[in-house]
């Protein structure tokens, strides 16, 4: 009797496993279809359709949705399905706004430290680099970018300022890494990144503060422009296909 409870056991924690790496599978693939526009905000569906199109139960389908729902992707319309969350450009300013202000005042604490952390260093080696080591996959790079300035705000020693600013990082990463789509951006991210960085190591928090409020700036700029031509383009792209 003892052995087979631990089958059973074993066998459903194996389960439960499988279940969760196949919820896992779906929640990051409609993540994706939202980020690259293959779903457009606005957009209706149902659990049904989604578990047919990727061959599944609704199980791991509804608790992939509901995941997408509590990070504010999607969100549920009772009793008619799930529908992308529209765009909302207002929310959007709004996380910016606070992303300065926690950036802003993680840079005056690093310069008011009495030794740098370890987390400029690596920064230094990632992009304080001459022209020709750059690296050019904007994949790569999008990621770099998001974690130079969550490093700036874990290296700046508040534990609950940097939850605040992942948190704000992650809501904002399905338009903000649209900003690696055109190659005179990647060029002026590592010039700006490496002027910020350099006014922080010279504890000059003023001009360090506004280098990185021009970049933010110029960075919401470009993506607000690229996400309205890309959700004009995919929604006449969409309208072509029907």
């Amino acid at each position: 009797m003892i052995e087979l409870s631990r089958i059973d056991s074993g066998n459903a924690s194996r389960s439960a496993t499988r279940a969760a790496n196949l919820a896992e599978r779906i929640y990051g693939q409609l993540k994706r279809d939202i980020f690259d526009f293959r779903l457009l905000p606005g957009d209706r569906f149902t659990e049904t359709e989604v578990a047919e199109r990727m061959g599944v139960s609704r199980t791991p389908v509804r608790e992939a949705l509901f995941r997408l729902q509590r990070e504010s992707y999607v969100e549920v319309l009772y009793r008619n399905g799930w529908r992308v969350r529209p765009f909302n450009f207002e929310y959007f300013e709004d996380l910016y706004d606070v992303r300065t202000i926690l950036e802003c005042a993680a840079v005056r604490r690093l310069c008011d430290r009495e030794t740098m952390p370890q987390q400029l260093e690596d920064l230094k080696r990632i992009w304080l680099v001459p022209e020709s080591a750059r690296l050019e996959d904007m994949n790569t790079l999008s990621a770099l970018d998001e974690r130079f300035h969550e490093m700036l705000v874990e290296a700046a020693g508040n534990s609950e300022m940097a939850l605040i600013h992942h948190d704000i990082t992650e809501k904002i990463r399905i338009i903000r890494r649209l900003d690696f789509t055109k190659p005179p951006r990647v060029d002026a991210t590592y010039v700006e990144h490496g002027m910020v960085l350099k006014a922080i190591l010279e504890r000059r928090p003023e001009p360090a503060q506004m280098m990185l409020k021009a970049h933010i700036e110029e960075s919401r700029r470009e993506v607000r422009k690229i996400t309205l031509h890309m959700l004009h383009s995919a929604r006449q792209d969409a309208q072509g296909r029907e």
